[in-house]
């Protein structure tokens, strides 16, 4: 591991401040949170750092606070407050379900959401150093190579899966992503901060380098609104997820007035599934209606050589997170 310089901001603007400077000194820069993720990409020599900028020196990133009906929450909240937060728990569900899924509760407990959402991927070609599109390559290895976890929706070039719990749970909530760089502050939807590899096969989200995701905005919740997060693993222990399933419901005594069903674990996004909602929109949710959106939700699967396990999986567990959804208390 080569040696780096640390720096310790105060703000937010400090922090894209001393990112802006080490690019102009022509030094590699990474801004560190829990650290989780990154130490792992510095040990196998993925990323060379000459500097990191560690974001744990500013305070009031780590908190959750009410505003304008909806929530913020900090982008260095760690994952086991977040999920175990009274206002997460109660109006969130799905956030907090998601959360409390991620990883070991040692992981849990120094990882941040910021961090898992910007996560890199874990597809073994990647993490191990081959010359893959992900690492400046030409090629995706997966594509006939071992792929049992790839994904089956958005994939090609590249056929990563994005490995983030709660991405799936901040698109399904309409979340915003505040980010801060050199040019001030924007606010980006969930659902257009991830990018697919035709987009740029180089990068899972829109952050430049010397931009923070600094924290999420999410929208007032509505009465009659319920939501969940379902995982499935291919193990118990630490693991990510197979297949995931992030529904938000917003139910008028027994009919769904809106929903968002979103995706996990099968493509290179957080896969929402706008063709279910339209169909669970003004119905009731039967055990027929939720077996029909299963079926729905496997529309456009492209299976490769050895995940074909994925798609009766993803059929499953849509029928069984809307079925589970509706009819809790």
């Amino acid at each position: 591991m080569k040696t780096f310089a640390n720096m310790n901001p105060r703000t937010l603007e400090q922090a894209v401040s001393f990112a802006q400077q080490a690019s102009k000194d022509a030094k590699t820069v990474s801004f560190v949170g829990g650290g989780s993720d990154l130490l792992g990409l510095v040990k196998e020599f993925i990323i060379k750092p000459d500097v990191l900028v560690n974001l744990n020196t500013i305070k009031g990133l780590d908190q959750v606070t009410s505003a304008a009906g909806g929530v913020n929450i900090g982008g260095l909240i760690t994952l086991d407050a977040l999920g175990s937060h009274p206002l997460i728990r109660s109006q969130h569900t799905v956030l907090a379900e998601a959360a409390e899924t991620v990883a070991t509760p040692q992981i849990r407990n120094v990882g941040t959401l910021a961090g898992n959402v910007c996560q890199r991927p874990w597809c073994w070609y990647f993490r191990n150093g081959f010359p893959c599109l992900k690492n400046g390559g030409e090629t995706c290895f997966s594509i006939i190579g071992e792929n049992r976890f790839h994904a089956i929706f958005g994939g090609g070039p590249s056929y990563i899966v994005h490995p983030s719990d709660t991405a799936p749970a901040l698109v399904a909530l309409d979340a915003k992503f505040r980010i801060v760089g050199p040019a001030g502050e924007r606010v980006v939807p969930a659902a257009d901060f991830f990018v697919l590899p035709q987009q740029d096969a180089t990068k899972e989200n829109v952050l430049a380098a010397d931009e923070v995701l600094a924290g999420v905005q999410l929208p007032p919740t509505h009465p009659g609104m319920r939501s969940t997060y379902n995982k499935v693993l291919d193990r118990e222990s630490w693991t990510h997820a197979v297949v995931s399933a992030a529904v938000v419901l917003e139910m008028d005594k027994e009919i769904c007035r809106s929903s968002r069903v979103v995706l996990g674990g099968v493509a290179p996004i957080p896969w929402r599934l706008a063709k279910v909602e339209s169909m669970l929109t003004g119905q009731r949710i039967t055990p027929a209606l939720a077996a029909k959106a299963g079926e729905t939700a496997i529309e456009g699967a492209q299976k490769l050589s050895k995940n074909a396990y994925k798609v009766p999986l993803t059929k499953a567990l849509i029928r069984r997170t809307l079925l589970a959804l509706v009819t809790r208390a």
